[in-house]
């Protein structure tokens, strides 16, 4: 057999495939079972959604010796025939796989995914954390005590802002409850931050990546965690429309349309990207040298948010060549 699509579950998986022979072998599989029902058919490439466990199962099938092809769902819809369930699922990945021009998700490793879980656990502390100040803020605008937006003031202010005030026991306990919800949240999220540096200076790419102006400890270790070496693409173009710093576009009849960028892509990474560039903005205003002539010249030709796009698409281009070629930026 040369291709095995499945379609993961939990404790249930549906296998798809054609044997040599022309059988169609389309089954459900148990969790314990799975791995035996791969060895037993032996094929040469084993195809998956790339959805939740499917880099832990495709780690293991490669350290079986197959080689595994793991699809973004979006690429597996339009093959789905009829009504959806986890037959029709695995017929379209198996279908899915067999296209010549289809774009693959590679495997992450363990590493990738340690990382990348630190970056996620971050991120949901850090949405928390500004809702609950925004919760704090709220809840004492009605009583009139009105503190700056913002973690760093919060930390700074909402102790001395609470005790200040005139305010009844009940209510003094209640916001004295929510300030320790706050400063633990904030502990964390510190702790996390310093895991990240600590990866960071061990790490030889990360040390490289962060000598991009922009880019410290969370977009670097991010990078790593999301595109290894960079191997998977043909060039620094091809990470920035991936993590979707490019322009969406609508072309029919010869006439191309370029909007926005979109919702598309590695929303996350584009985040921390569009935030280092906020940063560069910022120092450029008394630089002279080559980026920064044209950061200043783009900003006075086409705007704040536009320009803030343009620095994080040159700075993924830029990271993208710095893993390649295993060298670290050079100012021009």
């Amino acid at each position: 057999m040369q291709l095995l699509a499945i379609d993961l579950g939990k404790q249930s998986f549906h296998i798809h495939g054609i044997t040599n022979e022309g059988e169609v072998i389309s089954k459900k599989v148990t969790r314990s079972k799975l791995e035996a029902a791969v060895q037993e058919l032996s094929p040469d490439t084993i195809a998956m959604e790339a959805c939740a466990s499917a880099h832990h199962w495709g780690r293991r099938f490669q350290a079986l010796g197959y080689s595994v092809r793991l699809i973004h769902p979006r690429f597996v819809m339009p093959f789905v025939k009829g009504s959806k369930n986890d037959a029709v699922d695995s017929e379209a990945i198996y279908e899915a796989a067999l296209r010549p021009t289809m774009r693959f998700v590679p495997v992450k490793t363990t590493e990738q995914q340690d990382l990348q879980m630190l970056h996620r656990t971050r991120d949901r502390l850090i949405t928390q954390r500004t809702g609950l100040i925004n919760h704090i803020r709220g809840l004492l605008g009605e009583y009139g005590v009105v503190i700056p937006a913002g973690a760093f003031r919060s930390r700074k202010d909402v102790r001395n802002a609470v005790a200040e005030a005139k305010l009844s026991a009940l209510a003094t306990v209640n916001f004295s409850a929510l300030i320790a919800e706050f400063e633990a949240l904030d502990t964390r999220v510190a702790e996390l931050d310093r895991k990240l540096v600590a990866i960071c200076r061990t790490d030889e790419r990360c040390k490289r990546l962060a000598t991009l102006p922009g880019v410290g400890p969370v977009i670097a270790t991010a990078l790593i965690a999301a595109v290894d070496d960079g191997r998977h693409f043909k060039s620094g173009r091809a990470l920035a429309a991936w993590i979707g710093l490019v322009p969406r576009q609508y072309t029919t009849g010869g006439k191309p349309r370029l909007g926005g960028i979109g919702k598309r892509g590695n929303q996350y990474l584009r985040r921390q990207l569009i935030h280092g560039a906020r940063s560069v903005l910022i120092r450029i205003a008394n630089r002279n040298d080559r980026r920064a002539k044209w950061a200043q010249d783009l900003l006075a030709r086409a705007g704040h948010n536009k320009t803030l796009v343009a620095i994080a698409n040159k700075t993924a281009r830029i990271a993208w060549a710095v893993l390649r070629s295993e060298e670290g930026y050079k100012t021009v």
